[in-house]
């Protein structure tokens, strides 16, 4: 059958389009959507179901046919087929970490997993995305996510920690880059400091 695919992010013509199930991923954002911004070389990672699914590399994305027993084999899913596309200029820390917002705005504080883990994801992966942490935060992060996931009333708390655990599974390195970067730069002020004029 067919699925209704809607491509935006870095693709040069970002599009909803109606594709064939199990068409590979280069081919319908090629064929669609102009391809990735910069070429395809360019290409980071991709969210192929819409901000509830977990990122894929670059590396696992050029022949992917996307349907949902494929994507749910690497681990992601097709959700609603809302094709996200990041090229390289993509801080990808911030960008879950954005998402990550998105999910403790939208809780409704029922659930207490939810409630707690979703705004303490957040701030972890701000601080992740400054390389304010420490690297064992990463697994405890992680152990976070497996506490929210299935343990709520509705399907918002597994929405919120898939991203996360997409973020941690493919991307640990920058992580654990980003922080080693802080840690060789240390900033005695803080992370983030106003300008002060000069006298």
């Amino acid at each position: 059958g067919t699925k209704l695919f809607c491509i935006s992010g870095h693709v040069n013509q970002p599009c909803n389009v109606e594709e064939e199930m199990g068409i590979p991923f280069r081919e319908l954002i090629e064929r669609h959507a102009g391809g990735v911004r910069g070429g395809w070389d360019n290409l980071l990672a991709v969210i192929p179901g819409g901000s509830s699914v977990p990122c894929l590399p670059a590396s696992t994305c050029e022949n992917m046919p996307m349907d949902f027993d494929t994507l749910r084999e690497l681990k992601s899913g097709l959700g609603t087929a809302a094709v996200i596309v990041m090229d390289k200029s993509t801080d990808i820390i911030r960008a879950i970490a954005r998402l990550s917002y998105f999910y403790k705005h939208e809780s409704c504080g029922q659930c207490t997993p939810c409630r707690e883990g979703t705004g303490w994801m957040w701030r972890v992966l701000e601080r992740m995305a400054e390389g304010r942490a420490q690297k064992r935060e990463i697994d405890m992060l992680l152990e976070v996510t497996y506490q929210v996931e299935g343990h709520t009333i509705c399907a918002l708390g597994d929405a919120a920690a898939w991203p996360v655990q997409g973020l941690i599974r493919h991307f640990r390195h920058v992580i654990e880059e980003r922080i080693d970067s802080y840690a060789a730069n240390p900033d005695p002020e803080g992370a983030v400091r106003e300008p002060v004029a000069a006298e």
